[in-house]
């Protein structure tokens, strides 16, 4: 009877994660192994860069809302504000890519994914510079 129950279980494994494990998985946590096609368009799939920003937008924006409270004028609270959200998210935007190569990396995904989209988007402008530049035909990833 116990070894029925463990093969149900396991046949019945998620591959999207729950609430909690979604909270989890956005600071950093890795995601089992039955999510890795979840994971994979998360990270390297349309609107990843952008959910990774608004990922880490969100600490920032919990840390810096206290100082909306302050009994100051407006102009006060946003430039005790703004300037650091900025910086943060400037800084969430520089780094982007280099992240979510780290995530790939680290639910053991080939970190080139990252750059998927783009090749794909602009696979007949490489073509044209091997052709041209480098006298080959491109391989294909």
């Amino acid at each position: 009877m116990m070894h029925d129950r463990r093969v149900s279980t396991s046949m019945t494994e998620r591959t999207t994660p729950s609430a909690w494990q979604r909270i989890k998985y956005a600071y950093w946590a890795p995601l089992p192994k039955s999510m890795l096609g979840w994971v994979e368009n998360d990270l390297a799939g349309p609107g990843a860069a952008l959910r990774m920003v608004v990922r880490w937008a969100v600490p920032c924006i919990i840390i810096l809302a206290p100082m909306w409270l302050v009994p100051a004028d407006f102009g006060v609270r946003f430039t005790m504000t703004m300037p650091i959200l900025l910086a943060y998210l400037f800084f969430s935007i520089a780094l982007n890519r280099v992240y979510r190569r780290h995530r790939l990396a680290q639910h053991g995904l080939d970190p080139e994914l990252v750059n998927r989209l783009e090749r794909e988007k602009n696979a007949d402008l490489y073509d044209e510079y091997h052709r041209k530049y480098r006298g080959e035909h491109r391989r294909p990833y």
